[in-house]
């Protein structure tokens, strides 16, 4: 069998159902392979879009998404996507070309080590330099980037291995329970529990990623602990909750930040470093228990006291049981609640044009279903969503807090309409990180995608901005001008909007969630008040008696 067949039947071993990218020559075996196969090649038009795209499918699916690079140039602007899907926890496997190895009469050109490029910024990198190693190699890659903590892979298949004969044949896939935690480190937990006088939790990431929200839900009601989660943990449980106290958007300084200072003890559920700091740790101060499927990862800021490491339901399930009902009285927790919804809910009906995205938040939220995404992509929206956005289910809030890479909001919404063709699915992005990866409005279209895309146009990098101001500097070298974003829009196939009021902004946005194909929204949008709020207010109005 040709190596390329093999490689091909060795994706199809693990489940593969899609390929994101761009071929190149050096990949042509292995596209012509592809052609007769059951998996189905999104065709894009840059690298870093099918990247994004991979990754999302990982993240959403717990299965390694796929994407499709030449060598070279191609192969190097997977490098983001690289770090993307590693510091976020998105299982990904992604596939490279290369020159012949045994013999190239070529010379160097456009010959780049990108096996030992990606060794720091991915779990698996290596090259196939026989075909009978195809088999071993995809399923150790496969293998590697689900398993906790998940993240990036990188085989490279040169062209002329591709092309050379192979008698091997694909392995089992081999499935795994992962272990509990050990009993005495669960009743050390319970006790400190117990003993804690504040005790709250926080739910992070890694909740998310395993869906453990069941035996969190069971955890809070017969406790009757309150919770927060970090921005990536939104929605592990349902924030309608009447002990959800909100989520730490900021590091510090916020007004949830009351309860967290409060505390004697958090119980840390699926968090790690990688993920900008929900709180800091003091020596001496909060205590903290930290439940992941891995110990924590020692730094200046987190530092638990206690490492409970095993499957995370489990965990949870067995701490339920033995703490049980926590008498403590947590009523302090209960007056910040109170006030983080007063003043994240402040300016809900705020109508003034261009809008506010505290405002747009709150007609997100009214216009969509329990079980519809809305995908972020990276700029200063991103706190106001995350703040602000009541998340009613796991993977409902799409956003990036650990390479916080702008251009990702695109694509990752894009796949999240392909797995879930009956949700309403909305990306939401800056003018900035949009035109990063603009291009791939023409793959959606092409996909048949029913997508709303909003773009937030300030026509400055606003995030930036609002660090430039908060250190007092002057306002410098962060304007730019834009495109005419319907026509451009339009361009590609799609359908572009421009409102000039509050409600022909609502007017439009309702038609683009009902109707047919892809719907740019170019929206107009109010900053003025990031400073103010995020800077100023919250440190000298959150104190809670």
């Amino acid at each position: 069998m040709k190596t390329s067949d093999l490689f091909v039947k060795a994706l199809e071993n693990e489940g593969v159902e899609y390929i994101y990218g761009i071929p190149g020559e050096e990949n042509l075996d292995f596209l012509n392979s592809l052609k007769g196969s059951n998996i189905k090649l999104v065709l894009t038009r840059h690298e870093q879009g099918a990247g994004f795209m991979a990754a999302t499918y990982g993240r959403l699916t717990g299965k390694p998404g796929v994407c499709l690079s030449t060598l070279g140039p191609g192969a190097t602007n997977f490098v983001t996507c690289a770090a993307y899907a590693q510091l976020g926890a998105m299982p990904m496997v992604m596939l490279g070309g290369q020159k012949p190895i045994r013999k190239s009469k070529q010379g160097r050109f456009q010959i780049v080590d990108v096996v030992n490029l990606m060794k720091p910024i991915t779990k698996y990198s290596e090259q196939v330099v026989d075909g009978n190693n195809v088999p071993a190699m995809v399923r150790e890659a496969f293998r590697l980037c689900a398993e906790e903590r998940p993240g990036a892979g990188y085989l490279e298949l040169p062209e002329d291995i591709a092309d050379e004969q192979s008698g091997a044949t694909v392995f089992d896939v081999v499935q795994h329970r992962r272990p509990d935690a050990n009993e005495l480190c669960l009743d050390q937990a319970a006790e400190m529990i117990k003993e804690a006088k504040m005790p709250l939790l926080l739910i992070g990431a890694g909740a998310n990623r395993k869906r453990a929200s069941q035996a969190l839900l069971k955890f809070i009601d017969d406790t009757g602990i309150y919770f927060f989660n970090t921005q990536m943990g939104k929605g592990v449980i349902d924030e309608r909750h009447e002990r959800f106290i909100g989520t730490a958007a900021l590091s510090s300084h916020d007004f949830l930040h009351c309860a967290i200072e409060k505390a004697d003890l958090i119980i840390n559920v699926g968090h790690d470093v990688i993920e900008k700091p929900p709180f800091f740790m003091e020596k001496g101060g909060t205590k903290v228990i930290h439940v992941n499927f891995f110990a924590a990862r020692t730094d200046e800021v987190y530092f638990p006291q206690l490492n409970v490491v095993g499957d995370i339901s489990s965990s949870v399930n067995r701490l339920t049981e033995k703490v049980g009902k926590i008498e403590q009285d947590m009523s302090y927790f209960g007056r910040v609640k109170e006030n983080v919804d007063e003043r994240t809910t402040k300016y809900f009906e705020d109508r003034r044009f261009p809008m506010l995205p505290q405002r747009l938040v709150k007609i997100l939220r009214d216009q969509l279903d329990d079980e519809d995404i809305v995908t972020l992509d990276n700029g200063v929206y991103k706190i106001w969503f995350a703040r602000n956005y009541q998340c009613h289910s796991n993977n409902t809030l799409l956003l990036d807090n650990a390479l916080a890479t702008m251009g990702a909001g695109l694509p990752s919404a894009m796949v999240a309409k392909q797995l879930y063709p009956d949700k309403k699915v909305v990306s939401v992005n800056g003018d900035g990180g949009f035109m990063m990866n603009s291009q791939e409005i023409e793959t959606a279209v092409r996909m048949g995608l029913d997508l709303v895309v909003i773009i937030l146009n300030d026509s400055a990098y606003g995030m930036i901005k609002w660090k430039q101001e908060g250190m007092e500097f002057d306002n410098f070298g962060l304007d730019f001008g834009n495109p005419d974003f319907v026509k451009y829009a339009n361009s590609f196939g799609a359908i572009g909007h421009r409102p000039d009021s509050h409600d022909e902004f609502q007017s439009i946005l309702k038609h683009a969630l009902n109707s047919k194909g892809v719907h740019v929204i170019d929206l107009p949008v109010d900053y003025s008040l990031n400073h103010s709020i995020l800077n100023v207010l919250i440190k000298e109005s959150r104190s809670i008696k």
